[in-house]
């Protein structure tokens, strides 16, 4: 019935490129063996198992039965219906099926110490016939017990890598996007989370940030993105050690993809400069970072408590001459030259944009003669907006 070289050859590829163990794979060929067996020889309701031997290729074919105490049973009538029964016993009473259960009193005379719930084991004769149709029916369940114990492997393997850095080849190109091969599963990179601007080529290689392996009928799908502030943290994760031990933290980030970012970062140690620490010798390390993103500007702020520093800086390079609070409206006025005006607010208020969103505060730029922005500009750009915590960045896993 099986070629037992290549069923070998077939364990050893399984396990050694899929990571598949052995053991599921002959699970799943016993399962499929004994389901092939009970569909072509079977009675209704029994539990039967197979043992295939990878040395000799033999297979014995077992039937279980359930041991249950008489008192327990339910036994149907001569025509097949039930005895009237009261609710209480539908719930407690177990129906009969001679096929399925094995009384306690038969039980204990095949094993003495037999016991309520234990499973018997009886033999099955091997039929002449099993051959040509039961081989095709346990093919059939083979190949899809593999794809099962392969798609547990999979999630296995990237589950544990959410949330990281990974790389892959692109495979193609639909409607925008991104495909990308990466070995034992496949990548998207949706539209949406590319980097403006960026263009790929099939067969390019690309990193991602890993926000989602989600598991479909097609098989495993991993989300992935180039525009997810995450990204960038991990980024500066792998260039920055003072950030992969977490001496120095990530506290906010306010992120437009491609165009620019502002990073806020504190330190854990007195004696290690947490700005610095991003930026690296020479600006190293953020030109590293900054060249991954396709040359995306990263202004790094220190991270204060104090709210009106804080503000100051997530207004950098902008020099500020006063901020004032109004911690009910959670509101900052802040004032600055006429010469620094421009800078303060960014082209196309980007800078005070992503100032107001870093903070978690309105902001409203007013020049140092009491001009302040039209209301319309000003609405749009110091806009009212929540903190980026490191810990909001990531996105809630689905389970669709």
């Amino acid at each position: 019935m099986f070629d037992l070289k290549v069923i070998h050859s077939v364990l050893d590829q399984l396990e050694e490129e899929r990571g598949i163990p052995r053991e599921k794979i002959l699970e799943a060929i016993e399962a499929a063996l004994a389901t092939a067996y009970r569909k072509d020889y079977g009675k209704k309701g029994q539990i039967i198992r197979a043992k295939f031997d990878l040395n000799s290729g033999k297979t014995e074919f077992f039937q279980v039965k359930i041991v249950v105490e008489e008192s327990q049973a339910v036994f149907p009538n001569e025509d097949g219906t039930l005895p009237e029964m009261t609710p209480e016993e539908e719930e407690e009473k177990i129906v009969f099926n001679p096929e399925h259960h094995i009384l306690m009193g038969d039980a204990q005379r095949i094993k003495k110490d037999a016991q309520i719930d234990e499973e018997i084991i009886f033999p099955l004769e091997m039929k002449d016939d099993y051959g040509r149709i039961a081989s095709q029916t346990a093919k059939q369940v083979i190949i899809q017990k593999i794809r099962e114990a392969e798609k547990v492997s999979v999630l296995g393997e990237y589950g544990k890598r959410e949330g990281e850095i990974v790389s892959g080849t692109v495979q193609r190109i639909e409607r925008g996007n991104i495909f990308v091969d990466m070995g034992r599963a496949s990548g998207i990179l949706p539209y949406e989370e590319q980097i403006p601007g960026e263009r790929y080529r099939q067969g390019e290689r690309i990193r991602a940030f890993l926000y989602r392996v989600e598991e479909t009928p097609r098989g495993i799908f991993l989300r992935l993105s180039r525009s997810h502030p995450k990204f960038l943290v991990k980024l500066f994760e792998s260039e920055a050690p003072e950030v992969a031990n977490n001496t120095v933290e990530v506290k906010a980030i306010a992120r437009e993809a491609g165009s620019r970012t502002k990073i806020a970062v504190s330190s854990n140690d007195p004696h290690i400069d947490p700005v610095g620490s991003l930026v690296g010798q020479r600006g190293v390390r953020v030109s590293t970072v900054m060249s991954e993103l396709g040359g995306e500007k990263i202004d790094i702020i220190e991270w204060s408590p104090d709210i009106k520093q804080f503000v100051e800086g997530s207004l950098s390079p902008a020099k500020i001459i006063s901020v004032d609070i109004d911690e009910e409206a959670k509101t900052a006025k802040v004032q600055v030259s006429e010469d620094q005006q421009s800078l303060a607010i960014g082209k196309g208020g980007q800078n005070v944009r992503l100032a107001a969103k870093l903070s978690g505060w309105r902001i409203d730029i007013q020049s140092v003669k009491g001009e302040s922005l039209g209301s319309a500009e000003s609405e749009a750009n110091a806009l009212e907006s929540k903190p980026t915590p490191l810990a909001e960045t990531m996105p809630a896993r689905s389970d669709e």
